[in-house]
């Protein structure tokens, strides 16, 4: 996957909102530059989930390029993990979580989170297959190194769904905190298979084999994004700056750029 000096690493973010949480006063650094115009270098924060890596990149992109000065930089993990830094104080200016029920978690905090993407499982494999799978019933066999998203983040909850629908029990080698991780895992070879969104699938081209799941209908994760509140708080105008973001997204420029890389359109 693509990486980006306008990612932001998640011990950054961690450790700005333990500053953010000890500080006494004194000006928050996200509000630095921020002016009600978007005059000069003003910083729009994003959290975004780890599955929408690349095509918020290219997001960011265009949307740069309609509002000069202002750059997109972005927070990407694992959406439980994106959660919690929201809810100890990082500061933050748009969320977008990979499922309802994490931006559920942050209710608080969001203020009129809408679906703007869905995505569903597939099943990876490196790419010679060596295990020989066909499903996810030959994933669950003995002797298969199965990778998985933990319960906790959304793409294990889907795992979870898909597993029940399926009748199949699964015994994972690994539970990893983001699904880019478990795409790392198979695709350098140290899993047999794993459980990923079809758009990592997609973004990884020749470095998996993909085997569709029958399943994969069970388990359709509906993508929110939402103005955080505490946008406000990071300087003048961010707010109005965040809204104009996830307008962005939802514009029929944004939603065909997201479907581009495999998701599908909110209802």
């Amino acid at each position: 996957m693509r990486t980006s000096s306008r990612s932001v690493l998640l011990l950054a973010s961690l450790s700005t909102a333990a500053l953010g949480l000890t500080a006494c006063g004194g000006e928050d650094p996200a509000s630095a530059g921020a002016t009600g115009d978007h005059a000069g270098d003003t910083t729009l924060t994003v959290f975004a989930a780890a599955s929408l890596g690349d095509a918020f990149e290219e997001l960011a992109d265009g949307f740069e390029a309609e509002h000069p000065g202002v750059e997109v930089q972005y927070n990407m993990a694992g959406s439980s993990a994106l959660v919690e830094q929201i809810l100890v104080g990082a500061p933050a200016d748009v969320f977008a979580s990979a499922n309802e029920a994490t931006m559920d978690r942050a209710a608080e905090e969001a203020i009129n989170p809408v679906p703007f993407a869905t995505n569903v499982l597939t099943l990876v494999t490196p790419p010679d297959n060596p295990a020989g799978l066909e499903s996810l019933a030959d994933a669950a066999a003995e002797g298969v190194r199965l990778v998985v998203c933990a319960p906790r983040v959304p793409c294990g909850d889907a795992t979870q769904t898909v597993a029940e629908d399926a009748g199949v029990e699964l015994s994972p080698v690994s539970e990893e905190s983001q699904v880019t991780d478990v795409l790392g895992k198979v695709s350098s070879g140290e899993a047999d298979a794993g459980l990923v969104y079809v758009t990592d699938a997609r973004g990884a081209g020749d470095a998996v084999h993909t085997i569709e799941l029958e399943q994969a209908g069970a388990a359709v994760n509906s993508y929110p994004i939402t103005v955080l509140r505490g946008a406000e708080d990071n300087g003048p105008g961010q707010r109005e700056l965040a809204q104009a973001f996830v307008d962005y997204v939802l514009s029929e420029d944004g939603q065909s750029l997201v479907e581009g890389y495999g998701f599908g359109r909110a209802q």
